[in-house]
């Protein structure tokens, strides 16, 4: 499903396309998902359960805040590159809004993980004190904006962590952005 909607995107992936890249009958793929909405929530859940599962192993426990949210940034900007997933008007236009609301269900842990890192940098007085959902919310949009420049090759991997690392370490007040580490 990755290199697939990748190449060609959600509105262009069959189910037959689906079960021929998987090298299994159309019907196989019918008895575990009863449609693409179905199909790609399943591919969605398989992406944040591996987001969330790297994140966990890739810091150790007394990483600082600043580090935390470093390593949040470039694993999210990794998976941008490894599974482009459309954006909402596209989602919502191949599967309708029911769909993309589950969808954005799956937004929930990676969000959870990134308020937890805002709340314990404002705790630690490393980050500036502000509105946690809001703060969350923000850098998401600005990592999501990255999606486009990234998969077209406008703009490389390396450059995206560093500009948005170092916007994000702006925006909230942290010790990187003030020239300390």
């Amino acid at each position: 499903m990755a290199r697939l909607s990748k190449d060609r995107g959600i509105d262009a992936i069959s189910m037959t396309d689906v079960a021929a890249e998987a090298g299994v009958a159309r019907t196989v793929l019918y008895n575990y998902f009863p449609d693409k909405a179905a199909l790609l929530l399943a591919f969605s859940q398989r992406v944040t359960d591996y987001f969330v599962d790297q994140f966990d192993q890739d810091l150790p426990e007394d990483a600082t805040a600043g580090a935390r949210l470093e390593s949040f940034i470039r694993l999210q900007l990794r998976g941008l590159m490894a599974h482009p997933h459309p954006g909402a008007a596209e989602i919502t236009a191949a599967l309708g809004p029911d769909a993309y609301q589950a969808l954005a269900g799956h937004v929930a842990p990676m969000q959870k993980i990134l308020c937890d890192i805002l709340a314990s940098g404002i705790e630690s007085g490393e980050f500036r004190d502000l509105n946690v959902e809001a703060a969350a919310r923000s850098v998401l949009a600005v990592i999501g904006a990255e999606r486009i420049p990234l998969v077209s090759g406008d703009v490389t991997p390396g450059d995206a962590e560093r500009n948005v690392i170092a916007f994000v370490h702006g925006a909230v007040g942290s010790a990187a952005s003030r020239g300390a580490s």
